[in-house]
């Protein structure tokens, strides 16, 4: 059946469901109409806030009956284009944001998809807790697209991607059909886990309305620090250490280049530079801990987390495996430390003609990809700068190049060449940011062809009339 246009009688109806002023035209629609960094852009047929599961679920009975697309967004801060909508009902989750139970002693949360992280970090916070999923958008992104897009972050190494702090969800299916996977358990074994199957589905499957999702302890304190090293392979030594030292307290281990310090000292002056020297290897190293042998203050006013960090970079000095160090000593300064990794969207954006590819390696390859990486964008154009972070501890890199021309053949070269490189060591063209439109050419590329078919045969089991978020995450066949 083709798709309505949004007036009478499919407005009205719409309308009954959502009410008027939730239901969004024209002029009303302008911060809808185009990812934040401006790469996309897109005219929906209307935006509707649903309140309630039960107004998703109606939503979907009717988009379904008129058959037309349903494209989900949460706090807006893709990077992929997945929430493109053109002609499409854009269903915006915003008013769903209930933080319906904290349940300390369970340790976990239930929220609907509309709270944005950083609430439900406060939330959490409140009760001597924390949900550990943080990255620099927390302010606005939301839980739902969290999930849709398995959203990783700088604890990644210590607590996983967004999946794996997931217990259970609520999704609302093509049909509307509400599928109830809201398990508190950490064990389950009763059949097919679904709910692995929408977490990173970017909406292609099913509208999640609400999850329940871990919680861990608040720490006490926490160790941090930066860093230069001589190398890469230096910088992994240090981080196997301190997990041997601390018994795995490492939260995070990020990886700034001097290609990035260059960058944040010409558009971020007020945030400082670590040292006086810009270097190759530049990493912001984090400990969290919760225990009293970890955390409580000794008489001479040391903290003995932060008595192990510094110790352990004091040795590799000693060993020429890690160049200068400068620790935090009150949280002001932490935040200082922090707030120079977390401007890399801010800083990295907005060049233009810009290549940014979000890959995984293995962590003893990381270097290799570099080296290969960055010789292979020198062949093609000589010219080209780049724009490097990444969360070292777990191998992703946010490896950005800025080409000297826009041209489409050139930027394609580029990417097939980190794609080749990243395939070649066993890694990932995606590590945590999705799909969406821009990354089905390297999905048709470099994704097993049979896990290809499969995947479309359960797109097309969840979602037969293609409603659901189309033509995102899967090349056609």
């Amino acid at each position: 059946m083709p798709p309505e246009r949004a007036g009478p009688p499919l407005h009205d109806r719409l309308t009954a469901i959502v009410g008027a002023a939730n239901l969004l035209t024209g002029a009303d629609m302008a911060p809808y109409c185009r990812d934040w960094i401006g790469t996309y852009r897109w005219q929906p047929l209307a935006v509707l806030r649903p309140g309630t599961t039960a107004e998703v679920a109606a939503l979907l009975r009717l988009a379904g009956d008129a058959g037309t697309a349903v494209v989900p967004c949460g706090g807006r801060t893709g990077l992929t284009g997945a929430i493109h909508a053109e002609g499409a009902l854009m269903l915006s989750l915003e008013r769903m944001n209930r933080i319906r139970e904290i349940r300390p002693e369970a340790r976990l949360a239930v929220v609907e998809a509309g709270v944005v992280l950083a609430n439900l970090h406060d939330a959490a916070e409140a009760e001597g807790l924390c949900f550990p999923l943080w990255f620099g958008a927390r302010g606005s992104a939301q839980i739902g697209g969290a999930l849709s897009t398995n959203a990783g972050g700088s604890n990644v190494l210590r607590y996983g991607s967004t999946r794996a702090l997931c217990l259970g969800l609520e999704v609302v299916l093509a049909d509307g059909r509400v599928m109830n996977l809201m398990s508190e358990l950490h064990k389950d074994n009763s059949g097919y886990d679904l709910k692995d199957l929408f977490i990173g589905a970017e909406g292609t499957l099913g509208i999640i309305t609400a999850a329940v999702m871990k919680l861990v302890p608040r720490a006490g304190a926490h160790a941090t620090a930066m860093l230069a090293a001589p190398s890469l392979p230096a910088a992994l030594t240090l981080l196997n250490r301190l997990q041997a030292a601390s018994g795995g307290l490492a939260e995070a281990f990020e990886f700034m280049p001097r290609t990035y310090l260059e960058l944040l000292r010409a558009r971020r002056p007020d945030l400082g530079l670590p040292f006086a020297e810009i270097h190759d290897v530049t990493i912001l190293v984090e400990l969290g801990a919760t225990a009293p042998r970890d955390i409580a203050t000794r008489t001479d006013g040391s903290v003995p987390l932060v008595s192990l960090l510094e110790g352990t970079l004091a040795e590799m000095m000693n060993e020429g495996l890690v160049i200068d160090a400068v620790l935090a000593r009150s949280e002001a300064q932490r935040r200082a430390i922090w707030a120079r990794r977390e401007a890399a969207a801010e800083i990295t954006v907005g060049h233009g003609h810009s290549v940014d590819t979000d890959v995984a390696v293995p962590l003893d390859r990381v270097e290799t990809f570099l080296e290969r990486a960055l010789a292979e964008v020198a062949l093609l154009d000589p010219g080209a700068r780049t724009a490097t972070v990444a969360h070292l501890g777990d191998g992703n890199l946010h490896f950005s190049v800025l080409p000297t021309r826009g041209d489409t053949a050139l930027a394609t070269a580029i990417t097939e060449a980190v794609e080749r490189i990243v395939a070649s060591l066993g890694g990932s063209f995606s590590a945590e940011h999705g799909i969406g439109l821009s990354k089905l050419a390297s999905m048709r590329r470099r994704k097993d062809q049979v896990a290809l078919d499969m995947m479309r045969a359960v797109k097309r089991t969840f979602d037969p009339q293609n409603i659901l978020n189309p033509g995102k995450t899967l090349p056609p066949a």
